[in-house]
């Protein structure tokens, strides 16, 4: 189980980027005649357009693959993946936690597109990145997931081990004129 009491590997916050604290995750993969069967049962679309998300309330799905989504949920509880595997029984599809594997960032103002940008070769304009689009993909050498949850705000998942790395960065990025 996640120990939530676990301390964040962020040194600290600024105007631009500031961790989100702990966030349940889990990955969901099924087969796509199973989407909307599993959706109901979860109470959350899956998202079926590629690099999108659907949010209810504080939880939310993101879209990785073809038959792959990420399940977050902002109140992390030690037994909420359990629950979610509790509505799932019967179900033809795999559910596992990674709470303690990945952290998160907000990313945030006018600028962080442009902070993004130092280390993602992404196309972050709104049109070509609106809100709602995530992906799987590099910032610098780290692999991460981004979500634009705003006009000017991202979400940023990063495995533990490259969060002060990809944080540095990021700072790096935000104190460069």
């Amino acid at each position: 189980m996640f120990e939530s009491r676990i301390a964040s590997p962020f040194a600290g916050e600024s105007d631009a980027i500031a961790s989100l604290g702990p966030i349940g995750r889990a990955v969901l993969r099924c087969r796509e005649a199973d989407i909307g069967s599993i959706s109901d049962k979860l109470g959350i679309a899956l998202p079926r357009a590629a690099c999108r998300s659907e949010s209810n309330g504080p939880s939310s799905a993101l879209w990785l693959g073809p038959d792959e989504w990420l399940l977050l949920h902002a109140d992390l509880q030690d037994d909420w993946v359990s629950r979610l595997a509790a509505h799932l029984e019967g179900e033809l599809c795999s559910l596992v936690d990674v709470s303690h594997r990945q952290v998160a960032l907000a990313v945030q103002g006018a600028r962080a597109a442009e902070i993004l940008a130092s280390g993602c070769a992404l196309d972050l304009s709104p049109r070509a990145f609106p809100v709602g689009m995530c992906t799987r993909t590099m910032f610098a050498r780290a692999e991460v997931v981004l979500w634009r949850t705003g006009s000017m705000s991202f979400h940023l998942d990063v495995w533990r081990s490259f969060a002060r790395y990809v944080e540095a960065l990021l700072r790096e990025a935000e104190s460069e004129n």
